[in-house]
């Protein structure tokens, strides 16, 4: 039951993820008149309303994670929905390890940026108080706590991290025999 309620939370981040990176994050690589001036007064709200500067103007470094959100995450998005709507596919393990790890492993310099970097007042502001930066953490945050989550469900779980039972062998060495 509870692994069945993980694969609800993860269906939910993979499917949400879906228009998220389609019509907010690919802003910042894409030019602009791909996008309806609806849709960039939304990232604008955003980055005016959460001092998050980094969507507007991302730094190189950022802007390689969000091609690699393009290339590499964006095609596993509606896969990883797909298997954590239905449930139980063993097969969706390897990819949502290193899905997850590429991930968790990417929101450590975003969150380190966040709360150390020394954010210019114009042309956009980023957080200057504690407060500020801790409110955009809060809005990273569960973009490294799920896909850690999802990390340790495919490894500890015993619905995804199948192993073999004492005294079975495996399928190469019973042909063998």
């Amino acid at each position: 039951m509870a692994v069945r309620v993980l694969e609800i939370i993860f269906f939910f981040y993979f499917a949400s993820h879906i228009p998220i990176t389609l019509f907010i994050d690919l802003q910042a690589l894409l030019p602009g008149h791909v996008y309806p001036q609806p849709l960039k007064d939304l990232l604008r709200w955003y980055a005016e309303e959460f001092k998050d500067p980094m969507v507007l103007d991302p730094p190189e470094w950022f802007k390689s994670f969000i091609f690699c959100e393009a290339l590499l995450q964006m095609p596993f998005f509606p896969i990883a929905a797909y298997a954590f709507l239905k449930g139980g596919c063993k097969w969706i393990r390897t990819p949502a390890i290193v899905y997850s790890t590429h991930v968790a492993t990417t929101l450590i310099p975003i969150l380190a940026h966040i709360l150390l970097h020394q954010f210019p007042v114009k042309p956009h502001p980023g957080p200057q108080t504690n407060r500020e930066r801790w409110l955009l953490v809060s809005i990273y945050a569960p973009y490294l706590l799920i896909p850690v989550l999802l990390l340790l469900t495919m490894l500890l779980s015993s619905k995804y991290n199948s192993t073999a039972k004492p005294g079975s062998t495996s399928g190469k060495a019973k042909k063998k025999n």
